[in-house]
Parts: structure tokens; C-alpha cells; sequence
């Protein structure tokens, strides 16, 4: 067994629940090696929204750890996910972020690749060279009514029990009939797991987020998981009202707490995230009849968590950089057919979450350089404000113990 797996492995069993993790969880490469390889290469990720892609050829890369993924509608409009790499001698095939083209085209050598991954010219290789053996290698991808996943693994987990539970949920907000606003990306200098912590909980948002204070409660039944999975008698009124205007709201914890739905309500009189609480965009996404229907909140460890309101949607995709670098990617999507400056003003559609991700990215940042002292020992979370990260960091454990439980007794 490796040195680094026995190092993980002491380190998980000497965690204190409740408490913070010890310093290399948040700054090791090693273990940041770890957490790629055990949940990251393996676990269906958020990619982006699927109106991301408006047309055939329309492409979008990411990089996950090693691995320099392309997603790409086709002319059949199906979308289709690639590792961007080509099969004559590994070239990127697509270097932009996101483009259109009429084919993919390696720039090195010029081999072509239709939409469907499928060689359709490779010059000079001779009579003995197959190119149907020698197509882009295929990456798994789900559509989740509009929501596109990725899985690096050459045998998926399954992805059935999220779909089965997340759908319902997702339906009414008719992501089909959406196009992307806006989007930004920003590099937050902290571990990724650090960056969840920070939005598993809002015991910081009163001292730090006051453009979303404004919509966002300030209520840690909102943000956090009962121990006992009760709910308040407040918040299970607002669900059976969401439910009877066809809007799925109960809170459901599923995956072993790898994920979580729940359409939870905004400050009394905000309807969604803006500076004056009122709606963003006058052309509604979706079919949610309760104007005050608050936010379906959606997190899928590891990847992503999300916010659908009833004029809009905003999706939220986390990707590790290096140890103590994440990326966090924040898509607003509104109606395909919504109009900028005439249903919407994108100041006022997206000022609050530009606002809150920079206020994130530095208490992120600021708890990164406090964990690097060598005087750091780790913290107890508040149960009643931290409860959401309790759960994020016992999931976690969890997982890694799992994963590192066959290696173990393989070398025992």
C-alpha cells in the first residue's frame, strides 16, 4: 500500500466529527490527488447547461484534473461528450473555451473528426489504416432535462437514483426553453472542499453578503440538514403550498447525502435574487405558478449546486485547479425568447451573485492562508448554523473511506 493511501487512511480515522478537517485535507497534493482520482474521475460531474450548446457544432472544453473533456452538440442534436484529445498524437483538438464549428479539427495534423466523434480524414496513413478504429474516445454524458453530466469513468456509477428524483423537481422549470444570460467563471485561491463548506452554510452571510441578505434568509433550516431530518412546521407549509401549485418542494436527501432537492422560501417579501427583491426578468422560465415559490436548491456533490427560481435559474459548477485552487463557474439562464433591456436588465438580473461570489471567494481565500499556519487545529462546526457542512464533510469521509477500503485490503 502507498504511503500516501496509509497517510488518508490515519487521517480519516482520527477525525473528530463535528470538527473541521486536519491541515492536508485542504493543502496536500497528494491527498488533492486523491480526491481527483477517487471522486472527480469517477463521479458524474456538472458540466454546463445544455442551451450552452445553441446549434450543431457548438462546443464547450473544461479540464478536470488530467483530463481536457469536449462536449459538442451534433447535427442530430444530440449532445455528445469527447476527451479532446486526438487520436494520431494526442494534440488538443479544440483549444478555446467554447466556439462553433463545422468539424473537429485537430490543428496539428489536420485529421478531422465529424460532430459524432467518427475519423472522416487522416491524410497519408497508408492502405492498411482503419479510421473507424480511430474515433474520438467518448466521455459518458447524461442530459438531465437540460442540465448536462459527465462521468470520466469507464464504468459510470449509476446516475438513475439522482435522475429518478431530481426530474420532478427540474420539469417545471422547462430548462429546454432557456439561453444563456450570462455566465463568469473565477478562480478562488482554497481548496475545493473549502469551498463547499462556505456554501453548505450561512453563519457568515449576515457579516458578509449583504446584497443577498436581502433575499436570501437568514435561517439555517434553509442552507442546512437536520441531524434527525425533521422539518419546521413554517418550512413544510411552504412545500405542501409549492406542491399544490405544481411545484415539487419536499426536501429530500438522497445518495447516501450526496445530494440534495428542496424548494425553500426567500425573505417574506423577495421573489428572487435581486437588490430589490422583486423579479429579474418579466419572461418567466418554467411553469411555476407560486410567484413567491422561493428557490429549488440543488447540490450534487462533487460538482455543483444550483438555484431555480420562477423568472429564472442560476447553475454553480465547482472544479479543483490544484490543491488550493478552485474554479467556480456561475451560469444565469433565462427564457430563450427573454429580451435584454426590454424583459430583463442584466445589472439587476445578476449584480446580487456577482456581489456574493466575490464576497466568497475572499472568505474562501482569507480561510485558506489561516489554514496554512502551522499553528492551525481544527474547529468545531456550530450544529445549529453549520449542520450543512457537517453533513458535506461526513459525506466525504465517507466516500473517501469507501474508495480507499478496497486498495487496503488488497494490499493487506
Amino acid at each position: 500500500m502507498s504511503a500516501t493511501n496509509t497517510n488518508l487512511h490515519d487521517l480519516l480515522a482520527r477525525r473528530i466529527p463535528g470538527h473541521a478537517l486536519e491541515q492536508p485535507f485542504y493543502t496536500s497534493p497528494e491527498i488533492y490527488q486523491q480526491d481527483l482520482e477517487h471522486i472527480f474521475y469517477r463521479e458524474w460531474l456538472y458540466a454546463i447547461p445544455a442551451c450552452q450548446l445553441v446549434k450543431p457544432g457548438s462546443y464547450a472544453t473544461l479540464r478536470i484534473g488530467a483530463y481536457n473533456i469536449v462536449i459538442v452538440k451534433g447535427r442530430d442534436g444530440e449532445i455528445r461528450a469527447f476527451h479532446n484529445s486526438c487520436r494520431h498524437r494526442s494534440s488538443i483538438v479544440c483549444k478555446a473555451r467554447e466556439g462553433q464549428v463545422a468539424k473537429l479539427v485537430c490543428p496539428y495534423h489536420q485529421w478531422t473528426y465529424d460532430l459524432d466523434g467518427k475519423l472522416i480524414w487522416a491524410n497519408s496513413m497508408g492502405p492498411d489504416f482503419d479510421p473507424t478504429q480511430h474515433g474520438l474516445r467518448s466521455v459518458a454524458l447524461r442530459n438531465l432535462k437540460g442540465l448536462i453530466y459527465i462521468c470520466l469513468a469507464d464504468t459510470p456509477p449509476d446516475f438513475e437514483a439522482f435522475a429518478r428524483a431530481a426530474e420532478p423537481y427540474l420539469g417545471v422549470h422547462d430548462l429546454q426553453d432557456a439561453k444563456v444570460a450570462y455566465s463568469s467563471s473565477i478562480i478562488e485561491k482554497g481548496n475545493w472542499k473549502l469551498v463547499w463548506e462556505n456554501n453548505r452554510e450561512c453563519y457568515h452571510c449576515s457579516g458578509n453578503h449583504p446584497a443577498l441578505c436581502r433575499s436570501f434568509p437568514l435561517d439555517p433550516e434553509v442552507a442546512g440538514v437536520s441531524a434527525d431530518g425533521s422539518i419546521s412546521q413554517r418550512i413544510q407549509d411552504h412545500f405542501d403550498a409549492c406542491a399544490a401549485a405544481g411545484a415539487p418542494a419536499q426536501f429530500l436527501l438522497g445518495g447516501d447525502g450526496q445530494f440534495r432537492l428542496a424548494r425553500m422560501p426567500l425573505q417574506e417579501t423577495a421573489v428572487s435574487y435581486t437588490m430589490d427583491g422583486k423579479a429579474a426578468v418579466a419572461r418567466q422560465l418554467g411553469r411555476v405558478a407560486k410567484p413567491d415559490a422561493g428557490s429549488l436548491l440543488v447540490f450534487h456533490y462533487p460538482s455543483t449546486w444550483n438555484h431555480f427560481l420562477p423568472d429564472h435559474s442560476l447553475t454553480f459548477r465547482v472544479t479543483p485547479i490544484s490543491p488550493t485552487e478552485t474554479e467556480v463557474t456561475t451560469t444565469w439562464l433565462v427564457h430563450k425568447d427573454a429580451v435584454e433591456g426590454v424583459d430583463y436588465d442584466l445589472q439587476h438580473l445578476t449584480e446580487v451573485w456577482i456581489a456574493t461570489n466575490d464576497e466568497d471567494r475572499e472568505i474562501v481565500e482569507t480561510n485558506q492562508e489561516g489554514i496554512f499556519s502551522p499553528a492551525y487545529i481544527p474547529g468545531p462546526y456550530s450544529p445549529d448554523w453549520e449542520s450543512g457542512v457537517i453533513q458535506f464533510i461526513d459525506w466525504y469521509a465517507a466516500w473517501m473511506e469507501r474508495s480507499l477500503a478496497p486498495s487496503r485490503m488488497a494490499a493487506e
